[in-house]
């Protein structure tokens, strides 16, 4: 059923039927922004051109690392060089940072600082890997590999690769040995404290850690990215945004041993448009609100996915005891594949050595609208809301949703949950604490869907 339509058809059952009050307004107003809510996006990144070295006046200037006594051998150190190229080719307007194909560049933890001179293009082409022994890691810089930051108006494009060169540190990590201690790794590629950023074309592979995070940045546009690592790497997020708004990731894909994305505190209009996503712990917000702290995020879309051999679909996750919000949210057209937990909201969030206890204060979830979205679950329980006893779920939508078992029968878990669902919901969404008003505008509705169907 058209969505516009039943916003209609549900604003004409109010006034017939006599139900008045705020509540069932403040419904429909929020089911309306929920069907509205978008995220300005572009169709496509434009590649700028890869110039040859020209001096004449508007032409851009070519600054090569191999010019700065890179060796490209994959052994040679090449960390001086790139932060000489990086020097001259930020202080230089209309330049390219470029890293030629066909050639392996050895580089430590190194941060690349703006302000630059404008409209810088990093041009990778060639392949970057990271030191492969975590005892010999730069102390100064424990957590971070390749980071730009207070960058403006920078392209990052070309088909050459990041590696972070993670085994041994993967080996290292608690989560794969638990006599390991637990300790932070790095992360492979970070944009930080920058605005209208595009990325485009760049594979992120084998990080240390996180693949790629985002953060304290406005208007960043990534399209076509793949990140790649094994299933079991531990904590290797591929796409992690924090603190960030009016970030778009179009035509990814990834598979890692964590989410796909990952969306964490003071994060506002995400838009995430045809992603695939496997292996991995699919897409989430979270996790927010570990160690009492606050988490706020809203206006989330994520448009045309498919999840494919995942621990989880969409998933919202926090920690008991935190405070703040996530609301304005709408998965929308998912296919999963053999997925575990397809939809999944869990407010009692724990990934610690010692065990978690429930807090009287929670991240408030509110606003959430699931549509069109099937395929295949792992679990018995293809749609589980876990939700705060303090501070229940609310305003959760179910649209035309239909998830099956292979090997036996699907049914939707609720804990301290409210909402509803219209159209086919599968399995059914009858949990949900929905008041005798909402339940009588859905019988309501489902009756009109019938006697009407050649609207």
């Amino acid at each position: 059923m058209d969505k516009f339509f039943f916003v209609s058809l549900l604003s004409f059952l109010l006034a017939a039927h006599g139900i008045v009050g705020n509540m069932m307004y403040d419904n429909i107003a929020m089911l309306q922004e929920l069907e509205s809510l978008d995220i300005e996006e572009e169709n496509e990144i434009e590649l700028s051109e890869i110039p040859s070295w020209r001096s004449e006046r508007g032409g851009k200037v070519l600054v090569n690392v191999d010019s700065f006594g890179a060796a490209g051998n994959g052994e040679s150190d090449d960390t001086e060089a790139f932060r000489k190229a990086w020097n001259i080719s930020c202080a230089t307007p209309k330049s390219v940072f470029l890293v030629p194909q066909g050639r392996i560049y050895l580089v430590n933890a190194t941060k690349f600082i703006g302000p630059c001179a404008g409209n810088i293009i990093i041009q990778i082409d060639g392949k970057v890997v990271a030191p492969d022994e975590p005892k010999n890691w730069d102390p100064k810089l424990p957590r971070v590999w390749l980071v730009f930051s207070k960058l403006h108006k920078a392209v990052f494009q070309g088909s050459g690769v990041i590696d972070g060169s993670g085994t041994k540190w993967w080996a290292a990590s608690c989560k794969k040995n638990k006599s390991n201690r637990c300790i932070g790794a790095p992360t492979a590629l970070t944009i930080d404290s920058s605005s209208a950023i595009k990325v485009k074309g760049i594979t992120i592979q084998n990080s240390q850690q996180m693949h790629f995070t985002i953060s304290k940045s406005n208007s960043v546009r990534i399209y076509g990215v793949k990140v790649s690592s094994p299933g079991d790497s531990p904590n290797t997020d591929g796409i992690h945004i924090s603190e960030s708004i009016n970030v778009a990731i179009q035509d990814s894909q990834i598979g890692t041993g964590d989410d796909c994305i990952s969306i964490v505190n003071a994060s506002k209009n995400i838009k995430m448009k045809r992603i695939f996503c496997g292996p991995g712990h699919g897409v989430s917000i979270g996790s927010l609100g570990k160690n009492n702290s606050t988490g706020l995020v809203s206006k989330v879309i994520l448009d045309t996915a498919v999840f494919k051999d995942t621990t989880n679909g969409v998933r919202i996750k926090t920690w008991q005891g935190g405070a703040g919000y996530v609301r304005g949210v709408r998965f929308q057209n998912v296919k999963v594949e053999n997925v575990s937990n397809p939809i999944i909201i869990d407010q009692f969030y724990c990934d610690s050595p010692s065990s978690c206890q429930n807090q009287t204060s929670a991240v408030e979830i509110s606003e959430i609208m699931y549509q069109n979205i099937s395929g295949t679950t792992k679990s018995a329980k293809a749609i589980k809301f876990d939700c705060s006893d303090t501070f229940p779920c609310s305003n959760l939508v179910l649209s035309n949703v239909n998830l099956d078992k292979l090997d036996g029968t699907v049914e939707t878990f609720c804990h301290s949950a409210q909402g509803f669902g219209y159209g086919v919901v599968h399995p059914s969404a009858q949990c949900l604490n929905s008041n005798d008003q909402i339940s009588q505008i859905k019988a309501s509705i489902t009756q009109d869907i019938i006697h009407h169907t050649e609207l």
